[in-house]
């Protein structure tokens, strides 16, 4: 379908900034951190009320996990998404966690800007898969790492049937 010439087409175009977020950073990773697990408790690992008390030595440490690599993206100097990347339990594969952009960066390339870090940093160490876990009602999220070439590979062990099912997604690297 072609668009009506008589009907202007409206492109949002927003800079996006993303940055290597260090230890020394933690405070602001903490306040996107709080805020994503305030928002969407489900789709993480850890809860809220664990990170709350954490004191800054513990969200210091969590930026220092060895051999991870953690990026924000920014918008307008606010910080508005954020992922790591970490080795993963196979080799040769790297995993994407904490994963999250603010709501109101929805649909603006955030998400794609922050796996493509994490993939680009994944491929510079020789990685040559990438793979995450997600919620499977987690439709939209779901929907974002298929657009970013993410497959189901298939489900995430859980240790009781209470917990939610979640779903292993991988996407092969390229290496120049």
């Amino acid at each position: 379908m072609w668009a009506d010439p008589a009907r202007p087409v409206m492109l949002r175009l927003v800079e996006i900034d993303i940055r290597v977020i260090r230890s020394d950073d933690w405070a602001v990773w903490r306040t996107l951190r709080l805020e994503a697990l305030e928002e969407a408790p489900y789709a993480f690992g850890s809860r809220l009320a664990d990170w709350q008390r954490a004191d800054e030595s513990r969200w210091r440490s969590r930026l220092e996990l060895e051999g991870s690599h953690s990026v924000m993206a920014f918008m307008d100097a606010r910080p508005v998404g954020m992922a790591s990347g970490v080795p993963g339990d196979a080799a040769g594969e790297a995993q994407v966690i904490s994963m999250y952009v603010a709501a109101g960066a929805r649909g603006t390339g955030v998400s794609e800007a922050l796996l493509d870090a994490v993939a680009a940093w994944a491929v510079d160490r020789g990685y040559r898969t990438l793979c995450l876990d997600v919620r499977a009602d987690n439709a939209r999220a779901r929907r974002v790492y298929e657009r970013n070439g993410f497959a189901v590979t298939g489900e995430v062990q859980r240790s009781t049937s209470d917990e939610p099912l979640e779903l292993r997604m991988c996407r092969s690297l390229r290496h120049p």
